[in-house]
């Protein structure tokens, strides 16, 4: 007789991976539509390139589906659309300034790179969530994290490697390539201060002198918090990175409340920056010069000053040319500003698209957050929550930084949009920072708190 075998038992796809898969074609069909856009605008016809922008991201984007298909399973379904949505329509747009370029035989072009570099970070937010098998295990180097994000801070400052660019010294550089590390020391940074803080938030709470009231922690305790504080000043002063800078400091500042509660952390921290940005504005000509250009941009002597408020007005000019619907893709001169690629991106999209074509980007942000958020809520313990915070402040606070500069709500600074602007290491960091989100919403869910 022969033997019977096992009835074999069919694998149920999620839902949540459908409904992902439906909005990735939706989304690919978005970017399909606004290359051809660009296109039809500018040179009139649809070239054969139009591939070359289009075909890598929507593979991409796919294989990583694939992989959430296979390792995790229930995470959340909209970061990855949203994300890819995102990086399409920059990349769109910086398209369209490479042929702006072109036809007035310019070089420095963009576009391919960032095609590259889409791709390169699709890969690590894949491999993020294939070797990556549970956050948790993250836990096991947050000391780790911390000398690697420190190393990462401070290595542009070092000989040979170091690069000043625009005025800032931010880049690493071996040869043509060059490399942001601050924008990967920022995850490295989520990781040690969620494990330190989870480890720590006891003695932070409650223990300590009580001072008019106020448990004041003890010195070991205070140290790590005095030591970010410094460091924030010290990419400020030696790197001359307003923006960054604030950035370190904030996301400290946020999570060591979310860890314990206490607002008297948030004062003690807010007064510290603003005492340490007041006094570099009294002693630094670069700051002075940035809060002069926000607070007075039409001035004339501003405004013709070398790193004055020319870029800004500029940006300005372009989102009112833009009005409420925009010129559309292709039909504006978003090229007049300096930089309209990276810092300023918001700004040429706001002036093609309009008001309502960027409040829908800052809606996507806000989407992104707020899963991320959600995602902390999925969580019962400290440390998978604090991390998926940290993750989505980050995102949250850099964007804040980066269009209320643009928009002049705040001074400027040199941070770029995240998944919009050009740039690899920025694409990098924020692509790895959304394959740990979908990491994390996979345990999360398959544990059913959410």
């Amino acid at each position: 007789m022969s033997a019977v075998s096992a009835p074999r038992i069919r694998q149920v796809v999620p839902r949540s991976r459908n409904i992902e898969a439906a909005l990735l074609l939706f989304v690919a069909g978005i970017n399909a539509y606004e290359l051809a856009q660009v296109q039809l605008s500018t040179i009139q016809i649809l070239r054969s390139d139009f591939w070359l922008y289009w075909a890598p991201l929507a593979i991409a984007s796919l294989v990583v589906h694939m992989i959430l298909r296979r390792k995790a399973s229930e995470a959340d379904s909209l970061l990855l659309p949203i994300g890819v949505f995102l990086n399409g329509l920059g990349l769109a747009e910086i398209y369209r300034l490479d042929l702006a370029k072109q036809a007035a035989n310019a070089t420095d072009l963009f576009a391919t790179k960032q095609v590259i570099w889409t791709i390169v970070a699709l890969a690590a937010a894949g491999a993020t969530i294939w070797f990556v098998k549970s956050h948790l295990s993250l836990r096991r180097y947050v000391f780790i994290a911390m000398v690697v994000g420190i190393a990462l801070l401070i290595s542009p400052m070092l000989p040979i490697i170091g690069r000043n660019i625009n005025g800032a010294q931010l880049w690493i550089g071996i040869g043509p390539l060059t490399f942001q590390p601050g924008e990967l020391a920022k995850i490295a940074l989520v990781v040690f201060f969620a494990g330190y803080l989870v480890s720590r938030r006891d003695s932070l709470a409650v223990v300590g002198r009580k001072v008019f009231g106020v448990h004041i922690p003890r010195a070991r305790e205070l140290g790590p918090i005095l030591a970010i504080w410094v460091l924030s000043l010290v990419v400020l002063v030696l790197q001359r990175d307003l923006g960054t800078s604030l950035l370190y400091f904030g996301l400290f500042l946020v999570m060591i409340y979310v860890a314990t509660g206490r607002a008297v952390y948030v004062a003690a921290g807010l007064s510290m920056f603003i005492a340490g940005a007041l006094v570099a504005s009294r002693v630094m000509s670069y700051v002075s010069g940035r809060f002069d250009a926000w607070l007075n941009p039409f001035d004339q002597a501003h405004y013709d000053a070398v790193g004055g408020s020319y870029q800004l007005v500029q940006g300005i000019f372009g989102l009112a040319h833009g009005g409420i619907f925009g010129t559309g893709l292709g039909g504006g001169l978003p090229q007049l500003v300096p930089l309209a690629e990276s810092d300023f991106i918001v700004s040429s999209l706001g002036e093609e698209l309009g008001m309502v074509g960027l409040f829908a980007v800052l809606i996507c942000y806000v989407l992104i957050v707020s899963r991320g958020m959600r995602i902390s809520f999925t969580h019962q313990d400290d440390f998978s929550k604090l991390l998926a915070v940290g993750f989505s402040f980050v995102i949250a606070l850099q964007c804040f930084i980066v269009i209320g500069g643009v928009t002049r709500v705040v001074p400027l600074t040199g941070l770029t949009t995240p998944l919009l602007a050009a740039g690899g290491s920025s694409l990098l960091a924020n692509w790895i920072i959304i394959g740990l989100l979908l990491r994390i919403s996979d345990s999360g869910n398959k544990r059913g708190d959410a």
